[in-house]
């Protein structure tokens, strides 16, 4: 009976304040009313408590407990469930936590830089996209900018949000619609995670294990000690390798989800294969952390846009991007034909989320039929003096989206010099000429910034820019 005034005072506490501002029980912000938790995967619920307090977690007539640790952590894994909701969450330990509308269903992660942060508000038709915005079951959680030297254990968020009109215009563009398409083809609940800010590298995203584990990156491996370091003024260079995932990720791993989108690169033009290997190293890094070697990754290829400068710089990022898919359990949405060339933001972000939908709707949950890729690069053969291309992801068939002659193909032969050319669909296949080019040997496709080239398959998904002479 000594413990009543505590415990009623506990409960006063919760009452009237965040859960996540208690004195005792602390859990971080990713865990709010109206969440979504990722349905058919165990379940990971932490926080702290003073050192050897029993903590129990309830939810859906289960009761999961766990003893904080000398660092005060704890943390319970609940059973996998089906989707669902809402559901109360309540867990109890010196004092009570109660979340409540809480959903179950499917998670993504949606990071990158401002291209993924860039808001439905900003997107095309924002007043009837907004209007029309009645999915309660879609939920949406937004993070803090916030970099570190150390990984930090909780971050401020916006708190998950129920979708409505009054809310969805700051969520995710590409998130947004990407969710809109999984919730009304999967019926369940879906929750996206906005963990993104805008002008960032990709190197401040990724763990030090994914560094670590990249071979071709071991000249930033080698130094992770010296990355982030705090300035004069206490500040950390929010660009620097590790600084966003210290600062960000970190707080929201182990949360439960299926997989993440990410739509970065604009600041990482120029490096060529290079981002290759630092894409490869954030994938890896992420699955690490998350301890899913399978988690589904799917990206943005960047649109075109006047960047200035060499016109071939964006191109090497396009093919580094491409390389990327040889990673298993990868896609990507190509956005050639939806860009702006004098905007780096193009506004067209429904379609962006509705092709990494595609994506997912076919490799993460089965869907049969589903053509989800536009044509990409498999092989060439010299014919005479002619090339024929062939592609993956052909789908119902090749065709020129617009109606006009196929553009943007140029054609070398042995002097390396690349030239207009004229390509023709031929089957399932491009035949590529140049009247000036008797014996070619290579064929580029869309290899400039301002490229946006028109060949795609029936269904409208464009083809990727390539080069069959990169070796």
């Amino acid at each position: 009976m000594k413990n009543l005034p505590r415990l009623f005072a506990a409960i006063v506490v919760v009452v009237l304040v965040s859960p996540t501002l208690r004195a005792d029980l602390n859990v971080p912000k990713i865990f709010s009313d109206s969440m979504v938790l990722q349905r058919d995967q165990s379940i990971p619920v932490w926080g702290w408590e003073d050192a050897g307090t029993e903590v129990h977690v309830l939810f859906e007539g289960e009761v999961k407990k766990a003893t904080a640790g000398d660092d005060g952590k704890w943390m319970v894994r609940l059973s996998p469930q089906k989707a669902g909701g809402p559901y109360k969450m309540v867990i109890e330990g010196q004092n009570r936590v109660e979340f409540n509308d809480v959903l179950v269903g499917e998670v993504w992660l949606c990071s990158g830089q401002s291209n993924m942060e860039w808001t439905v508000s900003n997107s095309n038709n924002p007043k009837e996209e907004i209007a029309a915005a009645n999915h309660p079951r879609i939920r949406h959680i937004k993070f803090a900018h916030r970099p570190s030297a150390e990984p930090l254990t909780d971050v401020p968020s916006s708190g998950w949000q129920v979708c409505s009109p009054k809310t969805v215009g700051g969520f995710t563009g590409v998130g947004y619609f990407f969710g809109r398409e999984l919730q009304g083809e999967l019926d369940v609940p879906v929750g996206l995670i906005g963990c993104n800010w805008g002008g960032t590298r990709i190197e401040p995203w990724t763990p030090p294990v994914g560094f670590k584990e990249t071979p071709g990156l071991s000249d930033i491996a080698d130094k992770l000690d010296e990355f982030p370091t705090k300035n004069n003024q206490g500040k950390v260079n929010h660009q620097s390798p590790l600084a966003l995932y210290n600062g960000m990720v970190h707080s929201i791993v182990p949360y439960g989800m299926r997989g993440a989108i990410w739509y970065q690169g604009e600041s990482n033009n120029g490096e060529g294969m290079l981002y290759h290997e630092k894409m490869k190293a954030l994938i890896h890094g992420w699955r690490k952390v998350w301890g899913n070697d399978s988690m589904p990754f799917g990206f943005v290829q960047l649109a075109p846009y006047t960047y200035g400068g060499d016109p071939t710089r964006l191109a090497g990022i396009w093919e580094a991007q491409t390389a990327t898919l040889k990673v298993p359990h990868t896609g990507m949405a190509v956005t050639v034909d939806v860009a702006n060339l004098k905007d780096i933001h193009p506004r067209n972000k429904q379609d962006v989320g509705r092709r990494l939908a595609l994506w997912a709707l076919s490799e993460s949950y089965g869907q049969k039929g589903v053509v989800y890729s536009g044509p990409i690069y498999k092989s060439m053969k010299v014919k005479g003096s002619g090339i024929r291309v062939s592609f993956d992801h052909v789908g119902g068939g090749l065709v020129s989206r617009d109606d006009k002659p196929l553009n943007w193909f140029t054609i070398a032969g042995d002097n390396g010099k690349f030239v207009e050319a004229t390509a023709t669909i031929d089957g399932q296949d491009v035949v590529v000429t140049a009247e000036s080019v008797a014996k070619p040997t290579a064929v580029r496709f869309g290899w400039s910034q301002l490229a946006e080239p028109n060949l795609s398959n029936k269904e409208g998904l464009p083809a990727s820019p390539f080069r069959t002479d990169s070796n």
